[in-house]
């Protein structure tokens, strides 16, 4: 083990998925950690490392080939988008969406092999991803790639996966609706009032798989009280599954001010989740826990908000 229990993966790479100054998924979200990192004086506290880059057969293992293939080429011409118009193709998006997804995968590793407990990827957690499009500023979902890669080449089981996002994980969600290894937990702004539109109470798991998910859809302006409430109602279901891996997607926009969500937490909410997982995956899991960065579109709350979620894995 190294001299640090957590390590982070950061660097221009990383910092390079983005959709221009213009965009709300733009340039600045990577300095804007690092920032917060230094004002908790964390900085010196984990291991850095190095983005990676990964191969399409990675990009494959959850995405389709087709879909792969088109971003490549819109990605090399750098016009028009990737959707059906929230996220641009810019020129040298298909390696900067590889490098998230590589980045990730060489975190989940270094856990894996007990290099690290646990690991942030502040740049990810693209959770709107869907095997053959891509959606909501996610080009590739390195969430499920991140599962299939922990089931093939780790062999593991049960995976859990929590989000947190003021979005719901609509492409990790659905796409494992029915599979009864992966279990989610998703707190989300009510779909009523915030895109994707998706994850209702009452959705938990279709089929074998029933039971094995569970949605928080939140009311416009929840505050810490209110996650607080129903965290420990996850937590119950949680310590009940008994996961071999937990998978934390952190989005900063469920703070108060993010431009285009309405929920209100503070900083309280995601220490909350944050140590709450870390004990518990202690506990069941020799300690293991990626949290991936997800949302957040106010530069200050993520400078908030994810320095946070690193001092609770500490």
């Amino acid at each position: 083990m190294s001299k640090s229990s957590v390590a982070i993966i950061a660097g221009s790479q990383l910092a390079d998925y983005h959709f221009g100054e213009e965009h709300a998924f733009g340039p600045l979200r990577h300095k804007a950690f690092l920032e917060g990192m230094d004002s908790l004086g964390l900085s010196s506290q984990v291991e850095w490392l190095a983005p990676v880059q990964c191969d399409t057969k990675s990009l494959q293992s959850f995405h389709n080939d087709e879909f792969v293939e088109m971003v490549r080429q819109r990605s090399e011409a750098g016009t028009g988008f990737l959707d059906s118009g929230d996220t641009p193709a810019r020129k040298g998006i298909f390696e900067a969406a590889s490098t998230v997804v590589g980045s990730v995968l060489d975190m989940v590793d270094r856990i894996m092999d007990k290099q690290f407990r646990r690991g942030f990827v502040p740049i990810a957690g693209l959770h709107h991803g869907y095997r053959d499009h891509c959606s909501g500023f996610c080009v590739f979902n390195d969430c499920a790639i991140a599962i299939e890669h922990l089931r093939k080449r780790h062999d593991l089981k049960k995976i859990l996966y929590v989000d947190i996002d003021a979005h719901h994980g609509d492409g990790v969600f659905y796409n494992y609706d029915s599979d009864s290894n992966l279990f989610i937990v998703d707190f989300h702004e009510d779909g009523r009032f915030l895109y994707p539109g998706t994850g209702a109470a009452d959705e938990t798991g279709s089929g074998p798989a029933n039971g094995t998910k569970m949605n928080f859809p939140m009311s416009k302006q929840a505050n810490d009280e209110d996650f607080s409430r129903l965290w420990s109602e996850a937590e119950t279901f949680i310590k009940s599954i008994e996961p071999e891996f937990i998978i934390l997607q952190c989005g900063a926009d469920s703070m108060k001010g993010d431009p285009i969500t309405h929920l209100e937490y503070s900083q309280q909410s995601y220490q909350l989740a944050t140590e709450s997982l870390s004990r518990i995956a202690d506990e069941i899991c020799d300690g293991r826990l990626v949290a991936l960065g997800g949302g957040g579109y106010n530069m200050e709350n993520i400078a908030l908000a994810w320095p946070v979620v690193v001092r609770a894995m500490l």
